[in-house]
């Protein structure tokens, strides 16, 4: 965060300091402090009309980490229903890997507390589609941590397509490039868990696997029983955002190629992987995930582009770009070696019907945090509601089924099911190895 975003957020904390008294406060409970919880708590931090009052995670270091930084004394726990159990605790963030996040929002929503859970919203589509029926019966306030729908200055982008500013959108890709070659996450071997208890609560409902240090912290979602790979971590906000823009709630089809071509290491996702969705519009959708190079993907190396008929919209972390087409009026010339008068005139005929334009702005995630926290308030929807987070989500999921089958795919959107593949069904959800049940 710049200096100036830290002032007004200083200046937003100390006005709602002084205006709320302890009472006022929405009282948080974290549930997973690993990378991204950490950085959802900053962002809720950064905030003065709330209150961490408790913690829960695996690791007492990520607690006591957490506890230290959040200017309070958390209560702490381990196991997260004695959080959910905190009469103290009015709302939850969870940000703990993706294999828990349907059975712990469940259970947060029927607890009776308001849940900030983090993207992807869940491992499988029946997941998704089950929190958001459990969020309506209980009437909870729910965001999802697709932080960009938040930020003021790409709403601004979104008007721009929606209103026809690049005329018809054709073309809409999103890219995750980094050169990850040749040992990637590393391959090390199996063995004893450090602690045989921990590894089994890791797990929880993913099935029972030999432990492997890169299963666990940060580095599981290079496996397909905790994540859905890179097609839902970053995937899940490039869809949205595309969704946004282009006013879909789902895809038409999907199919996906790729696979494991280059690095060296024990990861379950490909290294190189293509997904491709057909969106009404008609407009093609892409996700381009490429772990084995990191040359620029497109001319202002930027993370999504949409493609319009009358100019690209470029969208960066902090910024975005309107850069226009040449049009012509003419018809396209025949070529003929009679008349090479008028193919060499066609090129001079073209012209923009449109001006460029350029935005700058933040997506820093302490609005969405501001955002729930005004809800929580209000009860009113927030800006990434629990329906919104799961159709994008399902989209990038599905598009994890067409590649794990080598499928073309149909989607029914009203169904959520696959009117074309039954082998491609059984993987809109899995069996939870028991005890646990959603």
């Amino acid at each position: 965060m710049n200096d100036i975003s830290r002032r007004t957020f200083a200046l937003t904390a100390l006005s709602y300091s002084r205006i709320l008294g302890a009472n006022d406060r929405v009282r948080m409970g974290y549930i997973g402090l690993g990378n991204r919880g950490d950085q959802v708590h900053d962002a809720f931090l950064e905030h003065g009309d709330q209150q961490t009052v408790a913690v829960c995670d695996l690791r007492t270091d990520y607690m006591d980490f957490a506890a230290k930084k959040s200017r309070a004394t958390p209560t702490k726990y381990n196991d997260y229903r004695k959080l959910l159990a905190d009469k103290n605790v009015d709302a939850t963030v969870i940000a703990t890997p993706d294999h828990w996040h349907a059975i712990m929002f469940v259970d947060a929503c029927r607890a009776g507390k308001d849940v900030y859970v983090e993207k992807p919203l869940s491992l499988t589509v029946a997941e998704g589609r089950e929190m958001v029926k459990v969020a309506g019966e209980s009437n909870r306030v729910v965001q999802v941590g697709i932080h960009r729908r938040s930020a003021r200055f790409l709403k601004e982008a979104v008007d721009a397509v929606q209103s026809g500013a690049i005329g018809q959108v054709t073309v809409a890709k999103a890219f995750h490039i980094q050169n990850e070659w040749p040992v990637g996450i590393g391959k090390p071997d199996n063995g004893p868990p450090p602690s045989p208890e921990e590894w089994d609560k890791w797990l929880g409902p993913a099935p029972f696997v030999p432990y492997n240090k890169n299963r666990e912290f940060y580095k599981f979602r290079w496996f397909y029983d905790y994540s859905g790979g890179q097609v839902t971590n970053f995937g899940v906000h490039y869809m949205d955002m595309m969704r946004w823009c282009l006013g879909q709630d789902a895809p038409q089809t999907v199919t996906a190629m790729g696979g494991k071509f280059a690095v060296q290491d024990n990861r379950q996702i490909p290294d190189t992987l293509d997904v491709l969705w057909q969106f009404d519009g008609p407009t093609l959708v892409t996700f381009s995930q490429y772990n084995a190079s990191s040359a620029p993907w497109n001319a202002q190396n930027s993370e999504m582009e949409l493609r319009g008929t009358k100019g690209t919209l470029y969208l960066h972390g902090n910024r975005w770009e309107i850069v226009p087409e040449k049009i012509s009026d003419r018809d396209f010339p025949a070529r003929t070696p009679l008349d090479r008068t008028s193919e060499k005139a066609y090129p001079s005929s073209k012209h923009a019907v449109i001006e460029g334009r350029k935005v700058s702005g933040s997506s820093d995630t302490a609005f969405h945090a501001r955002n729930f926290l005004d809800c929580v308030k209000s009860r009113a929807k927030c800006n990434c509601d629990v329906l919104t987070g799961h159709l994008s989500t399902s989209a990038t999921l599905i598009g994890n089924i067409a590649y794990k089958t080598k499928s073309y795919l149909e989607w029914d959107p009203r169904t959520e099911r696959f009117p074309n593949n039954a082998a491609a069904n059984r993987l809109l959800a899995y069996q939870y190895r028991a005890p646990y049940k959603l």
